[in-house]
């Protein structure tokens, strides 16, 4: 009675463990789908891929623009915004060119160096950009990304999805389809172990 009772609870512990590593396999795969549809795309759409040195020649604002990543919103959502234009020296080509803070703010407004986020008080984007500005102006030379097959004349200052970003995010699902695949293995082995010994 207590043999059976000691059966049924391992095969019970058996079924739970396997459960758990299909589980873990399939989240991971439903990760590793998600991320192909999202973040991939991004990093292989942005041809700014090589890293080199910038120096900043100048950094001038602008009179106020208006934010045009607006289109089809209401009139509330669109908001002025001093213009921050930095031009720097691309060390690579030697070449003037401007420096925009991701992808997305070249997108977003090409004139201007960066795009802050809608903010209720204008003081404070003013302040924000007056010091993004000044820090500019304080640190001349730093690295930045440029695109080698010569389609962008221009440069950014940090990638949305760099290849260490990239890595991190494959990371986690990894380590879950990994951890899965040696839950679903141990279980087997024991079964294994199990069968051969009641057959001996």
């Amino acid at each position: 009675m207590l043999g059976k009772k000691l059966v049924t609870a391992q095969k019970r512990g058996e079924t739970r463990a396997l459960c758990l590593g299909l589980g873990m396999v399939a989240c991971s795969m439903m990760m590793y789908f998600f991320i192909g549809i999202t973040i991939v795309p991004f990093y292989t759409k942005s041809v700014w891929t090589t890293e080199t040195l910038c120096k900043v020649l100048k950094a001038n604002i602008k009179d106020k623009v208006f934010c045009p990543n607006s289109e089809g919103s209401e009139d509330e959502e669109i908001f002025p915004y001093p213009c921050l234009q930095v031009w720097v020296n691309l060390t690579a080509s030697g070449q003037e060119v401007m420096l925009y803070q991701t992808e997305d703010t070249l997108e977003k407004n090409p004139k201007c160096s960066y795009v802050p986020d809608k903010l209720e008080n204008s003081k404070e984007v003013k302040a924000q950009i007056e010091t993004i500005a000044s820090n500019f102006k304080k640190y001349q030379t730093f690295p930045c990304y440029y695109d080698p097959g010569g389609t962008q004349n221009n440069v950014i200052l940090s990638r949305l999805y760099p290849s260490k970003g990239l890595l991190f995010a494959f990371l986690w699902p990894t380590l879950m389809f990994t951890g899965g695949c040696l839950i679903i293995v141990l279980v087997k082995i024991s079964q294994y172990v199990s069968v051969l010994s009641a057959w001996q």
